[in-house]
């Protein structure tokens, strides 16, 4: 049977907005035990106390602001690029794409700044790519399964002034909250050594790029 203290956690974790208020201490902990008590009482199969939903909800808050000291600090620095008008396709993936896909880089010229990403699933494909490519990017997939395409998009890249990036845990995450709590969709991300892309779009751009401006700069 699970005990209160898990039931609290599990839902709390549902919540990222309202884990991240928890362990900032920004959130009124009584009040959070309150709005949680009927699914608390459901989960746990009888009534429970309020005062051991404020206890195990303090304790998780204790938990999460020791797990943010143990985080390794990183700095944010760095330079952020912005490149409109991309589109991205999601293709079945199988052996005559994989085979295309050895000379996909013809189709644009990276000495011009042209943009071509192309990330391999386990059952998909995904190709990032200058909107003015699309014909010939629909050509060059002729006989495969397009399942969707998405146009209007914008690319914004974080290179990072530190290489540390690669082996320092929940940069991703920090940046990926901080956009959702904007409500900005997140179409794709990729990822370098020292660079971090999104693929966003256009109507998200700006307040996008002023989010990730602010952690650069902080």
């Amino acid at each position: 049977m699970p005990t209160v203290s898990h039931i609290v956690k599990k839902i709390v974790s549902e919540q990222p907005f309202v884990e991240e208020a928890l362990g900032n201490g920004i959130i009124s902990i009584a009040n959070l035990a309150e709005n949680m008590m009927p699914r608390v009482e459901k989960e746990f199969g009888s009534k429970v106390k309020q005062a051991a939903v404020v206890m195990a909800i303090r304790r998780y808050a204790e938990e999460i602001a020791g797990h943010r000291k143990k985080t390794k600090s990183f700095n944010y620095a760095g330079e952020i690029i912005m490149k409109s008008n991309i589109c991205d396709f999601t293709v079945i993936k199988s052996n005559t794409l994989l085979a295309k896909l050895k000379n996909i880089h013809n189709l644009v010229n990276f000495e011009r700044g042209d943009t071509l990403n192309v990330i391999v699933g386990n059952n998909q494909v995904s190709v990032i790519i200058n909107e003015k490519y699309m014909k010939k990017l629909e050509k060059f997939l002729s006989g495969e399964k397009i399942l969707n395409k998405e146009n209007g998009l914008v690319s914004l890249t974080i290179i990072f002034t530190s290489d540390d990036f690669l082996h320092t845990p929940g940069i991703i995450f920090d940046i990926v909250r901080k956009l959702a709590w904007e409500g900005i969709n997140i179409y794709e991300i990729v990822s370098t050594m020292t660079e971090l892309t999104f693929i966003l779009s256009k109507d998200d751009s700006m307040k996008a790029y002023e989010v990730l401006q602010e952690i650069v700069s902080r």
